[in-house]
Order: C-alpha cells, then structure tokens, then sequence
C-alpha cells in the first residue's frame, strides 16, 4: 500500500491500483508471461484504452519491487500453455439460444423464470445479430414475452400450427403449467420445441440449484396416454447441435420435442469445443403437402397413415383455395380429422400414435456406448451433466480392478442398443441427479426391466454430481456384493 500511496495522489486510485501492483508481483514471483497480462488489459478495455497505460505501469510498479527485494522466480512457477486449442468458454443457454437461430426458428414465446430466462435473451440477442432486416434494421424474428407458461407455449404451438417454427423455454415450475397444452400438442399432432432448463423441485425449491428431477414429468406431460420425445444434451455443443435438431424432429414427427437440459449446464460457463454448422443443411420439415400434391390426390385426410410408420401428412393454413384445410381439435375425430366417439376410430388413432413413437426409435439421437464389446459384468448408465463425472469415476474404479461398461443416453424413446446394454450386464447403475430415481423408473416401465438389474446412485442436494460420489457409491455396492 505504501507503494501506491508514493506513487498515486488520488485515494481512488491508491484502491484500485494496489490489487494491479500485488498481480504484477505475482507474475515476477511465479514467472509468468507478461503479455498475457497485456491481451487481457487490451481486452477488459477495449474502447477505454486510456485506461490501459496506467494498468501496465502497475503491473511494472509490482514487478520492480519484486526484482529489487527478491529472489525470483520461485520453485513454483506458471507456464505459459496451449492445452485448450480451439476450444471456446460459454455456457449451455446461450448455445441453446444460438441453436434455434440456426434451426431457422422465427418465433419465440416465453416467460422468465430461473435458470431458463437467458435461454430467450441469448436467442433475442443472436437474433439481432444474425437476423435482421438489412434495411429497417429490425429483427425478422417474433419475440414474444406472455402473461404466464401456458400462455407462452399456447403461442408457441399456434405459431407452429401456421407454418412457423417456434420454441419456448422454461423450468419444472413452467413445465407444470404446461402439461396440457404439451397434450394438445401431441394428440393434434402440432411441432413445438421446448427447452427445459431443470432446477431442484417441488414447488418453488431451489430455483438457483440444479437437478435433473423433470424426466418423468417431461416423458408422460399432460393426462391421459402421451409419451413426449426428450433429448439429453450434456455439452454446450450438443445444447446447440440438439436444438436445433429438436426442430427438425419436431417437425418430422409432428409432435412436442422437450430439450432436458439443467442449471448447472444452462448457466454456469463450461470450456466446449467450437460450435459447427454446415451452411448446405436443409430443414427438415417433414410430411408437409403444397399446392400442387394436393391436386395430384383425392380426398386429404390428416390423420391417415399413408406410409405406415405412424406419422400423417399436413397442409400449412392457406395452401390450396379448396383443399388441405381440416380442423385441428383436442377431441377424439377420425382419420379425417372429423369429431367422433366412435370406440374403434379412438383406438385406431392412439394405436397410430404409439406407431409413431416407435418410428421415433430411429430418429433420435442415439447412445453412446463407451466399448465395442462388453469389459465387464456391471454397467453404467448416465445422462445429461451427469458424463464428465461418470467418466472420471469410470476410471477411478477401473485402477481398483473394479471396471464398468457405460452407456450415456442422448434421447427418448430408447432404442434397441439401450435394451442389449442392459440386458447384457448382470447389474447396470443408473447414475441421475434426483431423488426418485426417475431414469430408472422410466427404464423398467418403457423396456420392462427387472428392478434388480437397475442400481441406483442417486445425487440431489442441488450441487452437481462428482466423480467421487459416483466412486463410493458404485464401490461400496460391488465390494458388498462380493463380501
């Protein structure tokens, strides 16, 4: 202090400059690379260099003092290193944001709750950036902030409905309020995207904890017999690559796609490889009849299943002067979209839809299976922010002879390769961060697994699950049963 009070006349800057002066020591001591330090004053004042001059000098003050009072450097030093290449610092809701601008989304309708709001902030802000109107300069997108949830996807699934692509975002409080209309969505068979950025439940819980306590919720939304597609991003990467395949699917499957993301994903900074687009992608709009198709065949019916994988054709609103239109409704109606209770005409169109859920199988992203054969006779089974950690427990257990195969799940439904995995394996440990064990409860009810296969490791105290947690848990398990 007494250097910046001999060097400084302003209080101020006597403040400010000896927290510089104690960082130039620092460098001196540890022999750091002192045009690190410059990049990052070019950096932090860009626009303001002015400032930077008085910031080097600081930096110089303390280096000085260490060269005249010390011995330098000291056995520990810093090395200067590139061990990160190309990689990029950002976290999961702004790749979500930056995805459904790349997915050609034109509207937008939410409402803000913790930790999703960024999500729609990133998506307006890249908007701005990637899309607008090169001569009034205004955004070419539709950015809607409602009243509450359900008003925000009731506008989301009537944007899609007229021919947009249109998302919105929300947490386990929102998803709650939206359940009935994600049952709209399913049994009219509208696309909607939604982004459901998790945090720890019930009720209000701890909205600035993570968890990943909405799967079930997410996977059966709505009353009666619905089964919605989930996808499980673990990366900002894959944040962005599945949202903007969540469109795509969507789209081609007609039917609401929930992107499962959480907190500690969503919001806090991850280190994530480069993001990649190739700029010849085609969307993906799936079964979608002009004009001109619709002239070539009879009699349009919206709910007929034409190719036999479950999955109809549909018009945009206004497409032909007299043909394609049909009523979108919530009650029962027949192949023709007209209203009925008929018994057989209901089956015959639940019995489409969970066709369509199968046909689903093969287009959604598939797991990742860590062996090309089977190592061991126990399994590992994660999702989400749950595989870094898992990962490294992996390896922890593999130095103490105690190997595990793994498996992570992108997607739901799951596919046959999950099924084999399971099957294979004398006990797999579904590795989540919830309470209720809620992967493992959708495992036995989709795939009919044995309960005593399944074991679990169970973390939910809102702070993300750690490789030594997973470690102890699946440790102290196989010794037991060895003992």
């Amino acid at each position: 202090m007494e250097m910046c009070n001999n060097a400084y006349s302003d209080a101020r800057q006597r403040q400010l400059f000896k927290n510089i002066v104690y960082v130039g020591a620092l460098c001196a001591l540890l022999d750091i690379d002192f045009t690190v330090f410059e990049s990052l004053l070019a950096d932090q004042f860009k626009g303001k260099e002015k400032l930077i001059a008085p910031n080097i000098q600081a930096l110089k003050m303390g280096i000085d003092f260490v060269h005249e009072n010390f011995s330098y450097p000291l056995d520990i030093r810093v090395e200067r290193r590139d061990l990160l290449g190309d990689a990029i610092i950002t976290d999961g809701n702004s790749a979500c944001g930056l995805g459904a601008v790349y997915a050609g989304a034109t509207v937008a309708a939410w409402y803000p709750i913790t930790p999703s709001t960024s999500v729609v902030e990133a998506f307006m802000d890249y908007s701005d950036e990637f899309r607008t109107d090169p001569i009034t300069g205004k955004r070419n997108v539709a950015i809607i902030q409602a009243e509450d949830e359900l008003a925000a996807i009731g506008m989301a699934i009537g944007a899609n409905w007229n021919g947009a692509r249109s998302f919105t975002a929300t947490s386990g409080p929102g998803l709650s309020l939206m359940n009935e209309f994600l049952g709209l969505a399913y049994f009219a068979e509208i696309p909607v995207v939604l982004i459901d950025v998790q945090r720890t439940g019930p009720s209000t819980g701890m909205p600035t904890r993570t968890q990943q306590s909405d799967v079930l919720e997410a996977a059966y939304a709505s009353h009666g017999d619905t089964k919605h597609i989930l996808l499980f991003p673990s990366t900002p990467k894959e944040c962005f690559e599945m949202t903007a395949q969540a469109f795509d699917l969507s789209e081609q499957l007609q039917t609401p796609v929930i992107l499962m993301t959480d907190l500690d994903l969503g919001m806090n900074d991850h280190i994530s490889k480069p993001f990649e687009w190739d700029d010849s992608t085609q969307y993906k709009r799936g079964k979608v009849l002009d004009a001109a198709q619709l002239d070539e065949i009879g009699r349009f019916g919206r709910y007929l299943d034409v190719d036999d994988d479950g999955i109809t054709y549909r018009t945009y609103p206004g497409t032909h002067p007299t043909k394609g239109s049909f009523f979108t409704r919530g009650t029962s109606r027949d192949e023709y979209a007209a209203y009925t209770e008929n018994s057989a005409a209901y089956q015959r169109n639940m019995d489409r839809l969970i066709k369509k859920w199968h046909t689903a199988q093969d287009y959604v992203p598939a797991p990742q299976v860590y062996q090309k054969s089977n190592q061991s006779n126990y399994g590992m089974l994660f999702f989400g922010t749950s595989q870094y950690s898992s990962e490294e427990a992996m390896d922890m257990l593999k130095e103490k002879n105690m190997a595990c195969d793994a498996l992570r799940l992108k997607a739901f439904p799951f596919n046959q390769t999950v099924v084999d995995f399971i099957h294979s394996h004398e006990v797999v440990f579904v590795i989540e961060q919830n309470r209720d064990a809620q992967l493992k409860s959708l495992l036995m009810i989709e795939l009919g697994i044995n309960p005593a296969k399944l074991v679990s490791v169970l973390n939910y105290d809102g702070m993300p699950i750690t490789a030594n947690f997973i470690y102890q848990q699946i440790s102290s398990s196989l010794t037991n049963s060895r003992n």
